[in-house]
């Protein structure tokens, strides 16, 4: 027969046993729809001081701005790909459905979907932004005092020329 204290020791082992396990369930089920957040110099450049890049088939959700006449559609079906851009490296994004009304050229965006290779990701969900007052917090973040500048006008820019200010 077992003592009392062995009984209490047994149920509370029991209790945090059971404790842990649904914990470490939680967070298994909760890895797969955790979506990471990148602007396309972070995803291509990594994240954080040690510079992780995310791994091909991770799902993550990027913003930027759709660099103007990189808009490619398919004639044939719903395919579109474009290219986004935030201060330095551009990433194609290619996604099949109907894009958002607001969507454009020249227009910030955000893109959820998995990563293909490192400057690809084969978005499932494309936002556009709302109007001019409202961003997300994260993209508003990311993005603060970003303003892209095709390459053809950066030649053409005076040296002592007062770099523009403003949204991008």
């Amino acid at each position: 027969m077992q003592s009392r204290r062995q009984k209490r020791l047994f149920a509370v082992l029991l209790v945090i046993g059971l404790l842990t396990g649904a914990v470490a369930a939680m967070l298994y089920a909760l890895q797969q729809n955790i979506d990471l957040f990148y602007t396309p110099s972070q995803l291509v450049e990594g994240l954080g001081k040690d510079k992780i890049k995310p791994q091909p088939g991770q799902r993550l959700r990027i913003g930027g701005m759709v660099v103007p006449g990189s808009v490619q559609r398919d004639p044939d079906s719903l395919k579109v790909s474009f290219d986004l851009v935030d201060t330095g490296p551009v990433v194609t994004v290619t996604f099949e459905g109907i894009l958002p009304d607001l969507f454009r050229e020249g227009q910030g965006i955000v893109a959820q979907g998995t990563l293909v290779d490192q400057t690809t990701i084969a978005a499932t969900e494309v936002l556009a932004k709302h109007d001019e007052e409202y961003m997300p917090p994260e993209v508003a973040e990311a993005l603060k005092g970003i303003r892209h500048v095709p390459p053809s006008q950066l030649q053409q820019k005076n040296s002592d020329a007062k770099p523009a200010e403003g949204r991008y």
